[in-house]
């Protein structure tokens, strides 16, 4: 059994520039996404306001959904706006860089700092913490399925697999030596359950590897996909009730199917429910203390709005 899971915070701080809101909404279904077709300046505008926390050379902020950290040249990512970001916090003498991001379709946390030393004595503090199998990182999701059991681990081999011209994260069973020589990587992560409701569990979940799509896939393998994973769902079928495992490599992704009684909760159409974002958040950070006997730091990003109007529509409550 790994080790227990932290509480989520009882008292969140909304990021400036963000409101609460929950319930039916008609039009606006998901609110606190990023709007498409920004503009570089609106993008800055939007991650300044997205700040949760300054100290020293670390910036804190709370990405949105949606967000490529890093991508193809020319494209609108947080890689590409960091100059002007740092710019704009006043951050003349150094440009800012990422020490430790959540993934492209995963809101929350992102660490950045101006401090060329300072980025490079966490990211050995990470992979130190890694190797020590401690986990640094806290993501809660919402589930479609409830996990068979409360709390646990979750191993698996994975690779990449170009299908389609997409590419994948693909379980492979009982790996070889030369399975992992070409790529194949072995990958841990604990989860814990933390409320359930309406066939849906929200989940705390802590890797303790780096894989692309690494709790996704974790989670397809428990039978649960995250709601808004419109990339692995398919890979769960269901009989008479019953979910099982469909093979990978036979799975081109498609949008998320989710059965009638769960789209009334969550006041969508079928058509809405295709664009919902994936329920995927970055919620809490650890980092070193000044000195090595210190208590760790703990970095909070509260949970984006549309999250929040989920877990309300389903009646999960955070302890």
């Amino acid at each position: 059994m790994g080790p227990v899971v932290p509480e989520f915070s009882r008292h969140q701080r909304q990021p400036r520039g963000s409101r609460q809101r929950s319930g039916p909404l008609g039009d606006q279904p998901f609110p606190g996404l990023l709007p498409k077709n920004l503009s570089r300046e609106e993008l800055v505008d939007a991650l300044r306001a997205a700040v949760v926390d300054r100290k020293g050379p670390l910036v804190t902020l709370n990405k949105p959904q949606g967000l490529p950290v890093t991508g193809k040249p020319g494209e609108l990512t947080l890689f590409s706006v960091l100059p002007e970001l740092s710019q704009s916090l006043g951050l003349r003498e150094q440009e800012l860089q990422v020490v430790r991001a959540s993934g492209k379709e995963s809101s929350g946390l992102v660490l950045l700092s101006s401090c060329p030393q300072t980025a490079s004595r966490l990211q050995k503090y990470f992979t130190h913490a890694r190797r020590a199998q401690r986990p640094t990182a806290t993501y809660c999701a919402v589930t479609d399925g409830i996990p068979a059991a409360s709390e646990g681990k979750i191993q698996a081999a994975l690779k990449l697999e170009h299908i389609d011209g997409v590419n994948l994260t693909v379980p492979v069973k009982a790996p070889s030596r030369k399975d992992i020589l070409e790529g194949v990587k072995k990958t841990l992560s604990h989860f814990r359950v933390v409320a359930t409701g309406s066939g849906c569990a929200l989940v705390q979940l802590q890797p303790l590897t780096v894989f692309s799509s690494q709790l996704q896939v974790h989670m397809v393998l428990q039978l649960c996909p995250v709601l808004g994973d419109h990339m692995y769902s398919a890979r769960v079928g269901t009989v008479l009730g019953q979910r099982f495992l469909l093979p990978a490599e036979n799975n081109k992704p498609q949008r998320q199917v989710l059965d009638e009684a769960l789209l009334r909760r969550l006041h969508l159409t079928p058509s809405q429910a295709a664009q919902l974002p994936l329920h995927l958040h970055l919620h809490r950070l650890l980092l070193p203390g000044t000195r090595a006997r210190d208590t760790p730091v703990e970095l909070l990003a509260p949970l984006p709005p549309y999250f929040s109007r989920t877990l309300q529509c389903l009646g999960l409550r955070l302890q």
